[in-house]
């Protein structure tokens, strides 16, 4: 593939992400996107072989920008308590500057499109589940939480309060900051 092809792939799933950010939501066409980026339709079609090929496109972005993140932070932070609580933080933060990617992260922007695509944010969600589930066992190790806690079951609900937060955000018409009262709010999810 040539520079050039590279460069008009990011292009149109750059202007993807942006429709998605829309506040009305509305379903796009190809046709939409192709007349955004005032190229054909046929034109779209020689860089991606259907529309849920772009979602892909726009779902792998989303897993190698937050798993690189959360690798580094697994990598440097030594406290498993501070693994989770910057975890958090990135993913409400991905959200806040990423309002489109937010709608595909909730699976409202894949409404009506492949099922598969679906199955894949689930996979995604499930990923960043077992990874903060990792980190709290790393925290309950180094007794900086109780050795009690069912790891599985407090990662499910910070999942859940993610999940909630972006819901909000989306919903809002992205006028919701996901990351308000963050401080507040991670002083009582971290009291295990």
């Amino acid at each position: 593939m040539s520079a050039k092809s590279g460069e008009r792939k990011l292009q149109i799933l750059q202007t993807l992400a942006q429709m998605l950010q829309m506040p009305g939501g509305e379903k796009i066409t190809t046709a939409s996107l192709a007349a955004r980026l005032e190229v054909s339709e046929a034109a779209l079609y020689r860089h991606f072989a259907s529309k849920a090929q772009m979602f892909e496109g726009l779902i792998e972005f989303i897993e190698q920008t937050l798993f690189g993140i959360i690798n580094k932070i697994s990598a440097e932070d030594q406290s498993g308590l501070k693994q989770v609580e910057a975890m958090l933080s990135l993913l409400l933060g991905f959200a806040k500057k990423n309002p489109g990617m937010t709608r595909v992260l909730i699976g409202d922007a894949l409404v009506n499109e492949n099922e598969r695509l679906q199955g894949r944010i689930n996979q995604l969600h499930d990923r960043l589940e077992a990874t903060l589930k990792q980190s709290l066992r790393f925290a309950a190790s180094q007794g900086e939480i109780s050795g009690d806690l069912d790891e599985a079951v407090q990662a499910n609900l910070l999942m859940c309060f993610i999940v909630g937060r972006w819901h909000q955000f989306a919903k809002s018409g992205f006028r919701r900051d996901p990351l308000a009262s963050w401080a507040q709010q991670w002083t009582m999810l971290s009291k295990f």
